[in-house]
């Protein structure tokens, strides 16, 4: 969840499924921060986590896919 002056700002769900994959299946922004990259900073959050963790992501969440076609910087995680 992103929160921004102790408001939900956006939030994103994920399930990590065995050692080695997380699934996003969700993002939603409250409107007044759209446009924002709160949807951006909460999915490099978990880019940064699957990382750390060497799992790949599957983006089901259509945010989710579109960033992960635009962005050769994060492409590493990507499951094939």
């Amino acid at each position: 969840m992103a929160r921004e002056n102790n408001k939900r700002a956006g939030m994103m769900t994920y399930s990590i499924a065995g050692a080695e994959l997380i699934i996003i299946d969700h993002t939603e922004v409250e409107p007044a921060y759209n446009g924002k990259g709160v949807g951006k900073q909460m999915l490099y959050k978990i880019v940064e986590m699957a990382r750390e963790k060497n799992i790949k992501i599957i983006p089901l969440c259509p945010f989710a896919a579109s960033m992960f076609k635009k962005s050769g910087a994060i492409k590493d995680v990507l499951k094939n």
